[in-house]
């Protein structure tokens, strides 16, 4: 009995793992390292628990407000040997399954018929042609995404900028009961592997050879963002703070609203600034974590980080951001996926601190009630950069409630014969078989049900003020 309970132990549970990933062969060594490397701490348990009373609400010198930053040099020359030093990278290895769209997320219509890639593509090459730099963008896609990534970035042949892009790592996924590699077992296909999430951005920009070609290029600093967040735009003033301070990692960071409550915040622990996210909050602090009050802000995934500082820490092995476990099914098999988040590679840098800065650098599009948003007249196209109408009064944004109707994109249009002006909208919520004619007005709080088996069409032109619409009869 003793025997068998000695077997099933870490040691021999990461022996055994150990030697059936060294039998897969659609990965490389440097995968098979990493993925052994997680897998160990994973099984040693090392995960240190947040002892809540040490926790500190970071200073101002840590965590910077962004309108005490000095102004970016006016000298054009100055602007363009600061932009020298940079590379933009774009974490591109999502699917837009979500959102009903089939290929990387990048390529969903934002507006005007662009897609996230396009918008940033042609940020970067006016940034390019207006002060005569060569920023070069980055696009770390999965195994999911690289083919059809590889046929898109092909349109982009002609533009004046530099489009590199690299594979993340690509994971065997874990068989829960035994803890044997999935792939091991049969499973040949996708099915069979995961990326390890985006704190996997250090060791494969490495393994790809991209950091030695980009430091031998005298980069110094890569600013790494959600190709989905439209707010996360290249900006001089955080650039210039970090070289004259030698900063070698930032954190952008926004304020909370009751939208954000589950977002990981930044907090001082033990003299180092680290990322604290929901699952590593005790039970009995949860609500502490949420309010407003105590852990007013949220990391926005807007990171940058010095170039020769992750060659470092990556060829030391020093990056041990916490293990994020991720159970999932796959064929009725339960199956753990581990991974990790760049946000909190944070605690490894020197001189890391985050930066306090505005909502309009967070524009997240996750779900058609995003797209509702920045396809409305709340925002206007401006050189790739969506910029914020001014006629909206009030700093949020709308709150948007769509049913099930709306999830898809295709739908989502299907439903909308144009967009409703929403610039005086403070809430909306839809539910049911709903679509809207063209010119519709929305204002104050909006709710539309449509009961159960009930077609509701909101006519063209209609201005609805602070009104709730169950039936026809109501408009």
């Amino acid at each position: 009995m003793a025997a068998a309970a000695v077997a099933a132990g870490p040691d021999a549970k990461i022996e055994k793992f150990r030697d059936a990933v060294a039998k897969l062969d659609e990965i490389s060594e440097n995968e098979k390292a990493g993925c052994i490397s997680l897998v160990s701490r994973y099984l040693s348990g090392e995960a240190e628990q947040i002892e809540w009373s040490k926790i500190q609400t970071p200073t101002d010198e840590v965590v910077v407000p962004y309108d005490t930053l000095a102004p970016a040099p006016e000298d054009l020359d100055a602007m363009k040997a600061l932009l020298d030093k940079l590379v933009v990278l774009k974490l591109n290895g999502g699917l837009g399954t979500t959102m009903g769209c089939t290929g990387p997320k990048s390529v969903i219509e934002v507006r005007n018929g662009f897609t996230f890639l396009d918008l940033i593509v042609i940020q970067i090459e006016s940034l390019n042609k207006k002060y005569g730099c060569d920023v070069p963008l980055l696009l770390m896609n999965s195994f999911n995404t690289h083919d059809d990534t590889q046929k898109i970035v092909e349109k982009y042949s002609n533009s004046n900028i530099n489009i590199h892009t690299f594979n993340q790592s690509q994971y065997p996924r874990i068989v829960t009961e035994d803890f044997l590699p999935l792939p091991s077992k049969g499973q040949s296909g996708k099915d069979g592997w995961y990326p390890p999430g985006h704190g996997d951005v250090f060791p494969s920009l490495n393994n790809s050879g991209k950091l030695d070609t980009l430091l031998s290029q005298g980069k110094e600093y890569v600013f790494v963002a959600n190709s989905d967040n439209l707010g996360a735009i290249v900006d001089i003033k955080i650039l210039n703070h970090l070289i004259n301070n030698q900063n070698e990692y930032c954190m952008e960071v926004t304020p909370k609203t009751l939208a954000d409550v589950k977002g990981g915040t930044l907090i001082s622990y033990e003299g180092r600034v680290q990322l604290l996210e929901i699952a590593q909050v005790p039970d009995e602090h949860v609500n502490e974590f949420k309010s407003i009050e105590k852990f007013k802000i949220f990391n926005t995934n807007n990171l940058w980080v010095n170039l020769k500082a992750i060659k470092r820490l990556v060829e030391a092995d020093a990056l041990k951001m916490e293990i994020i476990p991720n159970p999932k099914e796959v064929d009725g098999v339960k199956v753990l996926q581990l991974e990790t988040a760049a946000g909190a590679a944070i605690r490894f840098f020197e001189k890391a601190i985050g930066i306090n800065g505005p909502r309009s650098r967070f524009l997240p599009v996750k779900a058609t009630s995003d797209l509702l948003l920045v396809q409305s007249d709340l925002y206007t196209l401006v050189d790739g950069y969506v910029i914020r109408n001014p006629a909206r009064v009030k700093p949020s944004n709308p709150s948007i409630e769509l049913g099930p109707e709306f999830k898809k994109v295709a739908s989502f249009l299907a439903r909308f014969k144009s967009i409703p002006s929403i610039v005086e909208l403070d809430s909306l919520k839809v539910s049911g078989d709903v679509s809207f004619g063209s010119g519709v007005v929305l204002k104050g709080n909006v709710t539309i049900t449509a009961k159960s088996g009930v077609k509701l069409e909101i006519p063209d032109g209609a201005v609805l003020e602070n009104k709730d619409i169950n039936g026809p009869e109501d408009l």
